[in-house]
């Protein structure tokens, strides 16, 4: 298994995978382990071309994102898991519901949607990054993450993660730029079987609420919660975000 991965809580809980947004790695986590990990063993992992993880010969696209989920379990004998994905994390979560369903219990999906902006958008901003590095990229990002009111509240944090962004090498966040701009997953959200909640942000500008509100109502057993966050909620929200991943994903019996 070559992706840069880690495990924490109890051995014996039942497995949590958690899949990053783009341009950020594992740590982007950190205020959900201690509730997390009171019920789940966890799974952090980073993307193709984030953190240690390599990037592989040829096209990275969202089926790669998915199958390397399922490439993980398969190294960690797990047969089935429950996932919670934010963003690009998110969009791969949608991916795995459709594909293999059969190897997870109950799956979160935050900020994210069926398609992701543009197709163009993408391609120019993967362009940019091979040509100028990540510092255009970096800099506009606190702005698309956090609303005014945290970034003013939360500076350290916000530098923390805009510095990750920063230092994100520079193809691996170009290829899944492109993989982001040839992914679509709207023909496939009526097909998605799994048991699935979908977390948005009040003021997300990158996947807004109706993004979210549109999968739950297409898919077959899917919720949809707001948050007062914009992009991402798990960092700006961290409270209210486990309340509602761990009421999710520990209701009743699996299905």
């Amino acid at each position: 298994m070559d992706l840069d991965y880690r495990l924490d809580g109890p051995e014996d809980a039942p497995l949590l995978v958690l899949s990053n947004s783009l341009g950020t790695t594992w740590p982007m986590w950190q205020a959900q382990m201690a509730d997390f990990t009171r019920h789940f063993r966890v799974l952090r992992y980073n993307t193709r071309g984030h953190g240690r993880s390599p990037l592989v010969d040829g096209v990275i696209t969202l089926d790669t994102l998915g199958q390397d989920v399922i490439a993980l379990l398969d190294h960690l004998d797990v047969e089935r898991a429950f996932f919670c994905g934010i963003s690009l994390g998110g969009m791969t979560g949608l991916w795995l519901n459709r594909h293999a369903p059969s190897r997870f219990e109950r799956i979160v999906v935050a900020n994210t949607a069926a398609k992701i902006g543009e197709a163009k958008g993408w391609l120019q901003r993967a362009a940019t990054v091979r040509q100028q590095g990540m510092a255009p990229i970096a800099s506009g990002a606190a702005e698309r993450w956090f609303t005014p009111a945290y970034r003013e509240s939360n500076p350290g944090v916000v530098k923390l993660l805009v510095d990750g962004l920063a230092n994100t090498p520079k193809e691996g966040y170009a290829v899944c730029c492109d993989a982001l701009a040839a992914a679509d997953l709207r023909p496939d959200v009526a097909a998605m079987l799994r048991p699935m909640l979908l977390i948005a942000g009040a003021e997300d500008p990158v996947t807004t609420v109706n993004d979210a509100g549109w999968i739950a109502a297409q898919a077959k057993q899917a919720a949809c919660v707001t948050l007062p966050a914009s992009h991402l909620s798990n960092v700006a929200c961290p409270a209210a975000f486990n309340q509602q991943v761990l009421t999710f994903l520990t209701a009743g019996a699996a299905t």
